[in-house]
């Protein structure tokens, strides 16, 4: 060794520990784990129940890939980078036998998945990835655990995969259900899923009248419940919508917000509800500041009757986007006061809810600010209609906030809002204009069917078909009632207002007749309200909902409200 080698290499030494002081610093500006101290082997064995061969292997490892030492991961950063407690002769005598052609002798490491901790050598690695070499010799001895360990592990990463193993120790899905996407990226994640098991196999006792063995109970809910799920996130691509997390942090998150949400709203959504509502809630947070700033003050000097809902057909989508679906409405909304026809709006969800087995949810809404009056006696006589007429599902939520925005949010989660047809629509433009009923139709999500009186099944149905894009919703409801209910159609255009009247009606006959049932067609020079007076022993009416500018049917009026006014009868409005 040169003198000149050895004083060369003190000084490349306070260069490094230069360049060592200030990724201190801005480690703990950043807040960031990652290049920050080195992991400890001993700690990281031990979190990770891993077990050492005896047989050691000389090879080329990267240097990139050591993250940890056996005993000195305190002295030098996550670079290999020296701090204030190495000796700073015993560096630069390494650095500089290096300098003098004699090399440097393998180091010893420890292998953990695709990283390695240093064993001995830790001096002769710093010098290395100063020197900016790529690789280095080792004698690697391989540690076996559950889970394997990449270069950009972090030791908050270590936290997530000792509970890994840990998970995987008391389910052992690795060697019973190998290749399933077990990996989660937040702390507490595997705690959560094993209390998830624990109500499992809870539940399966109870349903079998048996105590279940613990493997058997994590195989199940493997199966049975988290694979559904993981099939959800897949087909409808939502891992798109976060780039960063996985199939296990998507179970999670919609398993959290499934049961927000049905805190809020007093039902079950169900998963795949809940997980198409995380990612819409993600796109709209992608947004920027200034887009939400603009969509807020909009939002907020815009009269509810003026805001329009989502465009046609968004409804029908997302039932054909559904991964399981067996009715088209499977979940029926009612909303519910004291008043005598809110209980013929009730009499008719169950109806409906007989024919599609559906899921009826009374909502019972009072302003915010307001005393809440007969609440329990609302939901003593809701639950006891919907008892005597023998549903599978039912349930009654009372809550405070404005009427029209609570239903249509409420909405989002259900196929039908039933309202009480207490006040229609007035005929004047000035009472229009603060129309409860008229805002709620325009804004909901879901089509919405008003209930004036007693009703009478659902045998004939008049569907009223002007050929446009709400139309066509309810065209699809028609054939739908048709086919599954057995109900008669009548199909109805006036011709007033429209070029081709017969044109138009062809279309609805051309859709129809796909379908096994009985149609019928007829065309009016009346408008559609006089015109439904002319068909006797109708049930229910179909249409779609309002189609023109806002501005222009406060003024003139619609034929939307014309029907809701003067026809007496069940009204279906389809957006």
């Amino acid at each position: 060794m040169f003198k000149s080698d050895y004083i060369q290499a003190l000084e490349d030494y306070k260069k490094v520990r230069r360049n060592g002081a200030i990724q201190a610093i801005l480690t703990r500006i950043s807040g960031s784990s990652k290049d920050s101290d080195l992991l400890s082997y001993d700690e990281v064995r031990q979190q990770l129940q891993a077990i050492e061969k005896s047989a050691s292997k000389l090879k080329d490892i990267p240097l990139d890939a050591i993250v940890g030492s056996v005993g000195r991961y305190h002295d030098f950063t996550r670079k290999f980078l020296p701090k204030s407690s190495i000796d700073e002769t015993r560096w630069a005598r390494v650095k500089a036998s290096t300098l003098a052609l004699t090399g440097l002798p393998p180091i010893d490491v420890y292998q953990i998945g695709e990283v390695y901790f240093v064993k001995d050598g830790n001096h002769r690695v710093s010098v290395a990835r100063q020197m900016g070499n790529p690789f280095i010799q080792a004698y690697v001895t391989e540690v076996q655990t559950k889970v394997d360990l990449t270069a950009d592990t972090t030791p908050d990463d270590l936290i997530i995969k000792s509970e890994l193993v840990r998970f995987l120790e008391l389910t052992q899905l690795d060697e019973f259900r190998p290749g399933s996407e077990l990996s989660a990226t937040k702390a507490g994640a595997y705690p959560t899923l094993l209390e998830h098991i624990d109500v499992h196999r809870y539940f399966m006792g109870l349903e079998k009248k048996k105590e279940i063995p613990y493997l058997e109970s994590a195989a199940h809910w493997h199966d049975e419940i988290f694979l559904p799920i993981v099939y959800i996130i897949r087909n409808r691509g939502l891992l798109r919508d976060f780039p960063e997390r996985t199939v296990v942090d998507l179970y999670l998150w919609a398993a959290e917000h499934r049961a927000e949400l049905a805190d809020k709203l007093g039902w079950d959504i169900g998963p795949e509800a809940a997980l198409v509502d995380l990612a819409e809630i993600q796109n709209q947070r992608s947004f920027s500041s200034v887009t939400k700033w603009v969509a807020r003050s909009i939002a907020r000097f815009t009269p509810n009757l003026l805001k329009d809902g989502p465009p046609p057909g968004t409804w029908r989508s997302k039932l054909a986007q559904m991964t399981v679906l067996e009715n088209i409405f499977n979940d029926i909304i009612v909303a519910v006061d004291d008043s005598s026809i809110a209980w013929y709006a009730l009499e008719m969800a169950i109806t409906l809810a007989k024919y599609e087995d559906s899921r009826v949810h009374g909502i019972h809404i009072h302003p915010a600010g307001s005393e809440q009056h007969n609440h329990h006696l609302l939901e003593e006589r809701f639950n006891s209609l919907c008892r005597d007429s023998q549903l599978n599902e039912y349930d009654f939520h009372s809550t405070k906030g404005e009427i029209g925005a609570v239903l249509c949010e409420s909405a989002k989660f259900a196929d039908l809002v039933l309202l009480p047809l207490n006040h229609p629509p007035d005929d004047r433009p000035i009472s229009r204009l603060s129309s409860g009923l008229t805002a709620i139709i325009r804004g909901c999500p879901a089509p919405v069917l008003t209930v004036p009186g007693p009703i009478d099944g659902i045998k004939s149905i008049l569907l009223a078909f002007d050929g446009s894009l709400k139309a066509v919703e309810a065209l699809y409801i028609a054939a739908y009632f048709g086919t599954q209910l057995s109900s008669e159609v009548y199909v109805l255009t006036s011709e007033v207002g429209l070029i081709s009247a017969e044109q138009i009606q062809d279309q609805a006959k051309t859709y129809l007749e796909q379908f096994p049932l009985k149609a019928k067609y007829t065309l009016s020079t009346s408008g559609i309200a006089e015109a439904i007076k002319d068909f006797p022993g109708i049930d229910l009416i179909l249409m779609g909902g309002y189609g023109g500018s806002t501005i222009r049917d406060l003024v003139v009026g619609t034929v939307v409200d014309q029907v809701l006014r003067d026809i007496k009868l069940p009204v279906l409005i389809c957006r």
